[in-house]
């Protein structure tokens, strides 16, 4: 049997991605994705309409979501998978998060504005349209726009970034009410991305051990950030713990993500795909 196509982290318009549910469904068919699931930031309003247009394009799907949380003083993604996106739990939890970002917003433009950038609320607002869900992401696209920078990745070299205009930190959840939310919702919590934080070793040990302690249940081992190298050091932390493996693209935008859908390589030999552990759950 060949191995699952399966891309289990993306965003849409609903977060900070470019392309609708229904185009990203499209898209992931068309790339021959064979298992989706669309992971907005801290929302699940999207996940009426991605199930819908998975179906219309004969896709197996997976609701999704993807919490920011606080850990060790670094901001965390763990993804949930195969939820009830309907339970109160996660739904309120997710508004309590998302509750943060506008405040936090003002105060980065009011930082970009004292380096001599303008107007740049109103900006991002453009590229999002609820103040709920403005990120760090929306800001870049209007920097880029008015020709502050050549692309996002400049930006986030110069701006928005610890130390630089424009970077204001935020408390998220717990790692504990993340993983209860989803959990407790009857999903599977994930690890997101782990190669991205910048934890020593020590850190990251604790990352996995309270994750795991609080009922998490995988980590995304292929992933579009990740390395091969770093692929194959996260399946061993994965075997180490007792953890699923997952695989997703993190794709946000033709135009700016490193790795379109279901353009990953397989996962690594010898681990347990987290889908195996949602078999029923799949939509």
């Amino acid at each position: 049997m060949p191995p699952l196509n399966a891309d289990l982290h993306c965003h849409s318009v609903v977060s900070d991605g470019t392309l609708t549910p229904e185009e990203l469904a499209a898209r992931a068919k068309a790339n021959g994705v064979e298992l989706w699931a669309l992971t907005d930031h801290d929302e699940i309003g999207g996940q009426a309409r991605a199930a819908a247009a998975a179906r219309a394009q004969g896709l197996k799907y997976l609701t999704g979501t993807e919490i920011s949380v606080t850990f060790a003083n670094e901001t965390v993604h763990i993804v949930g998978l195969g939820f009830d996106a309907q339970d109160p739990r996660i739904r309120e939890g997710l508004s309590a998060t998302r509750g943060g970002r506008g405040s936090r917003a003002r105060e980065m433009a009011a930082q970009l504005e004292a380096a001599g950038i303008p107007g740049t609320y109103e900006g991002a607002l453009k590229y999002v349209g609820n103040p709920e869900l403005i990120s760090r992401t929306h800001f870049a696209r209007y920097l880029v726009e008015v020709g502050v920078c050549r692309d996002t990745a400049e930006v986030f070299r110069r701006f928005l970034t610890e130390g630089k205009p424009g970077f204001v930190p935020h408390r998220w959840a717990t790692l504990k009410d993340a993983v209860h939310w989803i959990t407790e919702g009857g999903g599977v919590a994930v690890i997101a991305h782990p190669a991205r934080y910048r934890f020593t070793a020590n850190e990251e040990y604790a990352l996995f051990t309270e994750f795991k302690a609080h009922g998490g249940r995988a980590v995304e081992v292929v992933t579009g950030s990740h390395t091969a190298a770093e692929a194959q050091r996260y399946a061993r932390t994965a075997q180490e713990f007792g953890l699923a493996a997952s695989r997703g693209s993190d794709f946000h935008s033709p135009d700016e993500s490193h790795t379109d859908l279901g353009r990953l390589p397989p996962l690594p030999e010898g681990l347990v795909p987290v889908w195996d552990l949602l078999a029923d759950r799949i939509q």
